[in-house]
């Protein structure tokens, strides 16, 4: 990418959440002008973009006209307008990762039968229009509890996934096209974040382990290195870095995994952009995700993915009773524990499981690692200054 020399590279992120900004900061280091579209005039990346562009990120007309601003574009979200990118594409104008890529991501049935078509391991899936649909295929025998549904579009952060195990939990099945899938005896989450440059070099990070917090279905912890088996970790890696060849890619692409309890690894889903998984990478990897994504869409050279320390990461998330203008409590006496990197996304309202920011807790060993990170889990409290006068 010769304009990178030229500091006169104009890089488009369409959306501008936490993951945009931390975009953002990475290419600030290598004097890129960045733009951001997003339709929150408070938007965490608005403050360090070099221009912000309001607009809806799923109108045609604003990912359009946004797109032509820029020299390379890019986003921070799944939800994206594709027509628009594709009459952008066709118009000669670079989009990383490539329209066709994050349409067939958009639609979890279409990631399924990808899956699916190219012998990748995942659970077993079929296809219904609606909760009619469902209900008719329990009594047919089709479907046996338990189960997993899954809205084909608009699901995240564990939003848009229904777990029916019994008949009781029926009333809460969700309206809309959905994926149903058998439900895996989870041992284990894990995740493998990979790179791919146009020139077809790849790399993967480190297989990470992820804890769930239960009520709000977000990471609660994660470790790298994971505790998963060398061939359990050849394996992941394998497989991402083989989907990110079979759509050839360029960009990165975090795919979450579950290791059954009879120790298969078996592909859940995919992410084409930088990934809730992936924060650790800023202290604890040489490459961050966010500069080699950056490698990736301007075809650079593929930076190191090697562990400088044992890490636990942990989403900073808000309080539960609390909506409001955010406050803080804790953070002074977590930085104070060595090791300790704390971000704050800058969002200026807080609410119950929202995710502020987050912290990684590195260390010599992983043991002492997540000793901290409990530690700094217990000290940090987000809350809204209302409701705490």
């Amino acid at each position: 990418m010769e304009r990178l020399v030229t500091s006169s590279l104009k890089l488009g992120i369409i959306a501008g959440g936490q993951l945009g900004k931390m975009l953002i900061q990475e290419a600030s280091k290598w004097d890129i002008i960045t733009y951001v579209l997003d339709n929150d005039e408070n938007c965490p990346a608005r403050s360090i973009a070099s221009k912000y562009v309001k607009g809806n990120h799923l109108n045609f007309d604003d990912v359009y006209n946004f797109g032509k601003l820029v020299d390379v574009l890019t986003f921070e979200i799944e939800s994206v307008n594709t027509d628009a990118l594709k009459k952008l594409k066709s118009e000669g104008f670079k989009i990383y990762p490539d329209p066709d890529i994050l349409e067939l991501i958009q639609d979890k049935g279409l990631q399924k039968a990808f899956y699916k078509k190219n012998g990748l391991p995942t659970s077993e899936f079929r296809l219904y229009e609606s909760i009619e649909e469902i209900l008719a295929g329990i009594n047919s025998g089709q479907i046996s509890f338990p189960f997993v549904q899954k809205l084909r579009k608009g699901g995240y952060d564990g939003r848009g996934v229904a777990v029916i195990n019994t008949e009781d939990d029926l009333p809460g099945l969700l309206p809309g096209p959905s994926v149903i899938e058998e439900k895996v005896d989870i041992a284990k989450e894990i995740s493998v974040i990979t790179a791919r440059n146009s020139k077809g070099n790849v790399k993967c990070y480190p297989v990470v382990e992820m804890l769930f917090d239960p009520k709000a279905n977000l990471v609660d912890k994660l470790i790298c290195p994971s505790s998963v088996t060398v061939e359990q970790s050849e394996n992941a890696i394998g497989i991402a870095g083989e989907i990110i060849e079979l759509l050839n890619m360029t960009g990165l692409l975090a795919v979450e995994f579950f290791i059954d309890s009879k120790g298969e690894v078996i592909v859940n889903e995919m992410a084409p952009r930088p990934h809730n998984s992936g924060h650790h990478t800023i202290e604890s990897i040489i490459t961050s995700q966010f500069e080699q994504h950056l490698r990736a869409i301007l075809n650079l050279p593929l930076g190191s993915t090697k562990i400088k320390l044992p890490s636990v990461m942990i989403n900073i998330l808000g309080a539960e009773g609390h909506d409001g203008p955010v406050m803080y409590e804790g953070l002074t006496e977590s930085m104070a524990i060595e090791g300790v990197k704390i971000h704050l996304y800058g969002k200026k309202i807080t609410k119950p499981y929202r995710k502020m920011g987050h912290a990684t807790v590195m260390s010599s060993t992983l043991d002492c690692a997540l000793q901290k990170a409990d530690k700094v889990k217990n000290l940090i409290k987000v809350k809204s200054w209302k409701e705490s006068q």
